[in-house]
């Protein structure tokens, strides 16, 4: 699947009592990529015609940043999708190129117009493969 990737600083204002980014940017910025990489890649009448909402995410923690840091996000979906949901993966790498976050997160499309779940299409996901 093709990846996507975009760098975020750790401002003031995402650092926590410990000195370090808090969980809840972590999720924040995981979502922000997910979102990014649909607006970026998706067909324009995927874009219309279809949301995505999370259902699931599943986050490993093994590092953190600190204040002015900066991390590299990169992500992308893994496998087929099943019945309405993708599964996408996210890394967090820091300067030193070491994957200090990770997460699976679980997606359900909806249908804009009507607010219900749709299944996913193949050919939704098609522009985000290799090929």
């Amino acid at each position: 699947m093709k990846r996507f990737i975009r760098t975020f600083v750790a401002a003031p204002e995402h650092i926590d009592e410990l000195g370090h980014v808090n969980n809840t940017v972590w999720v924040r910025w995981i979502q922000d990529m997910a979102t990014a990489h649909w607006d970026a890649v998706a067909r324009p009448e995927d874009r219309e015609a279809f949301f995505w909402v999370v259902t699931r995410h599943e986050i490993d923690y093994r590092g953190n940043v600190d204040e002015g840091q900066t991390v590299t996000g990169e992500t992308w979906i893994e496998g087929p999708a099943r019945g309405a949901t993708s599964l996408r993966r996210v890394d967090f790498r820091n300067d030193a190129g070491k994957v200090i976050v990770s997460a699976a997160t679980t997606w359900a499309m909806l249908d804009r117009a009507s607010n219900r779940l749709v299944r996913v299409r193949p050919e939704v996901l098609a522009p985000f493969s290799e090929d």
